[in-house]
């Protein structure tokens, strides 16, 4: 039997195969690549980028700089991106479910097939989030300060057709309350108004309120995966709570359509390399990173897949405001 080790480096040198042919025949990284964020620095998105952007540096020998695009939840970020030369200079970020959910309520200036996916890397949980010293403890108070108050008690979030935004949608429709949309440019822009007492409620990822969490100063009142995450293993899923709800935000790298495979082989080795790399996973878990590594062939079928059912919920339930 082929020890796991020894399969990765198989598939490693597979991959690498074509790609240090092709560097031998003139391509070769010899300028910066930069790394476009659709959200704003101090988010999950933008963290987890500025992360593996320097382990990416190391392996390809050159600079990788992260550059934010935020607004329009994510639609400004993703249409530049779609936009860029294929040359493996200009690489980014996307994010579920917006990279499928915006063509599918309005006239993007992007679709899915104008990216070539390069690696899922982070698959984050929605959280309902509260400051510590908010008398609602846990969802059932919510659900019932909601029902008191209707539409009145208002709740962050990173935009129109997020994974926040639909998850609350949902929680509505399964419970007959009523809460008041207030969305942001980014998560960290959440986190903010929410610290500052601007908004009640914050609606985000669950690795993004973690270290507020263990300060003492933010507290989640329910989390969105199919099961509990561990590092949150005392925080109750939708579904505990007789809601078949399952949200999150899976965050992986894409590249304009059309590269050269050979230089696609290359940025997903680098992916795949950083992934795997002891001392990335250290800092993965210092910032609480959800990691799921998900190589080009098993993105797209995921995120086809979230596609469909997106398709299926705006026949039925349009997320429109």
């Amino acid at each position: 039997m082929t020890h796991p080790l020894t399969r990765r480096g198989v598939i490693a040198a597979t991959l690498a195969a074509p790609a240090l042919a092709q560097a031998q025949g003139g391509w070769r990284p010899d300028r910066q690549i930069t790394m476009i964020v659709a959200f704003a620095p101090g988010g999950g998105t933008d963290a987890a980028a500025r992360t593996i952007a320097r382990f990416m540096e190391r392996d390809l020998g050159q600079t990788v700089v992260v550059l934010n695009r935020p607004g329009a939840g994510g639609e400004i970020g993703f249409s530049e991106l779609a936009r860029a030369r294929p040359d493996g200079y200009t690489i980014g970020f996307i994010n579920t479910p917006t990279i499928v959910t915006i063509p599918i309520e309005r006239r993007a200036r992007f679709k899915l097939d104008d990216f070539a996916l390069i690696a899922n890397i982070v698959d984050d949980p929605g959280g309902i989030w509260v400051l510590n010293d908010n008398p609602i403890r846990d969802f059932q108070g919510l659900l019932a300060a909601a029902r008191a108050a209707p539409g009145t008690i208002g709740y962050g979030t990173t935009g129109i057709g997020s994974d926040d935004h639909l998850a609350i949608l949902a929680i509505q429709r399964a419970t007959g309350t009523q809460f008041l949309h207030i969305p942001f440019a980014g998560s960290s822009q959440v986190k903010q108004n929410l610290m500052s007492r601007s908004i009640p409620l914050a609606v985000m990822n669950m690795a993004e309120g973690m270290n507020e969490w263990r300060q003492g100063v933010l507290r989640p009142i329910i989390q969105m995966g199919a099961t509990r995450w561990e590092p949150a293993a005392s925080v109750p899923t939708l579904k505990e709570a007789g809601l078949d709800i399952v949200e999150g935000s899976m965050r992986g790298m894409a590249a304009p359509a059309g590269m050269p495979p050979e230089v696609l082989e290359r940025l997903a080795l680098s992916v795949r390399r950083t992934v795997e790399n002891d001392d990335f996973k250290a800092l993965a878990a210092q910032q609480n990173l959800p990691l799921r590594f998900l190589a080009p062939p098993e993105y797209l079928a995921e995120l086809q897949a979230l596609k469909a059912r997106y398709e299926a919920l705006w026949a039925q339930h349009p997320w429109r405001e």
